[in-house]
């Protein structure tokens, strides 16, 4: 999986396969998180910095405007609704 990107990091850095394989996993398991998924761990992050919820919600939908988040997961039927409207 994802031969190409791992082919392209072991070229253009030290990382050997292995390597590079964990760190694209690492990667994509970071930006697999769902939206509430984020919401909930960056609030829970940001309230054991001291911030209180009106500052916490305010920086949240800054971060979302910025961060790549899971699509939903979506059914065969909506699939087919994308593509054939």
């Amino acid at each position: 999986m994802h031969d190409e990107l791992v082919d392209h990091l072991t070229r253009s850095t030290p990382l050997n396969r292995g390597e590079a394989l964990r760190v694209i996993q690492d990667v994509l398991a970071y930006f697999d998180e769902t939206t509430e998924e984020f919401v909930r761990r960056r609030h829970r992050e940001l309230q054991a910095q001291g911030l209180v919820n009106a500052a916490i919600f305010e920086q949240i939908e800054a971060d979302l405007k910025y961060r790549t988040v899971a699509p939903p997961e979506l059914s065969l039927r909506q699939l087919r609704r994308i593509v054939y409207g």
